[in-house]
């Protein structure tokens, strides 16, 4: 039997219709219905706390964020505080991790190495798997990766600053840590690029990273939500 993963492209779609998105087809996948998916989304800027997040890593005021259209949402993922906006491609992988013979910390090496490959496209070293989890550009973060993993089954996932609002990230100390910055693949390059093309690219190279040998485009519609 073929390995095949589903590919759901949401485009813009608000935080909470994506999350609950995510549980359906996680119950999907859990109850064997599905086939391993990966969601790829871009969010209306939010800032969303996971279990181990610090109150106050969020620094704004709640009137500065309203004022901005910044939601704040709290989330079951792993981590701390982060952020999501336009220009920022979102992926929810929902994998059978017992199926696919992969732990944990496997399966963030892997994500690690999807976007560490990427970046290598532009002439750019990324590293991942040290002591913060994510991919960074020296001592800034180009993608933040936060999980939460139910009956074998993998949620949440990983953001990926392509021409992602940089200002935005002054509102909070993303993921906790005081001492590291944030950048985008724009800023790197000194150009906007091209979403539609980096998404295309973030998928392949999923694909290819997890060894998947059947691909296949889903809508909403066909998965019954």
């Amino acid at each position: 039997m073929e390995k095949t993963l589903n590919l759901l492209y949401l485009g813009k779609c608000d935080y909470e219709q994506a999350l609950e998105i995510q549980f359906q087809l996680l119950k999907k996948r859990q109850e064997g219905k599905i086939s391993d998916t990966l969601i790829l989304v871009e969010h209306p800027a939010v800032i969303t706390l996971g279990k181990s997040a610090s109150a106050e890593n969020v620094v704004a005021p709640e009137k500065e964020l309203a004022r901005q259209g910044i939601q704040r949402f709290e989330t079951n993922r792993g981590g701390d505080v982060t952020y999501h906006g336009e220009g920022q491609i979102v992926g929810y992988p929902i994998i059978h991790l017992i199926e696919n013979q992969i732990k944990v910390r496997g399966f963030v090496e892997k994500l690690e190495k999807v976007f560490v490959n990427i970046l290598k496209d532009f002439d750019l070293k990324a590293t991942g798997s040290g002591k913060d989890i994510g991919v960074w550009i020296g001592n800034e973060k180009i993608t933040a990766i936060g999980l939460a993993v139910k009956k074998g089954v993998t949620m949440h996932g990983f953001a990926f600053n392509v021409n992602t609002n940089l200002d935005h990230f002054q509102f909070i100390i993303p993921c906790g840590i005081r001492d590291k910055g944030v950048t985008t693949l724009e800023k790197l390059l000194g150009e906007t690029q091209d979403f539609n093309q980096m998404n295309q690219r973030v998928a392949e190279e999923f694909v290819r990273v997890y060894e998947y040998e059947k691909v296949q485009n889903i809508t909403l519609e066909e998965l019954n939500l």
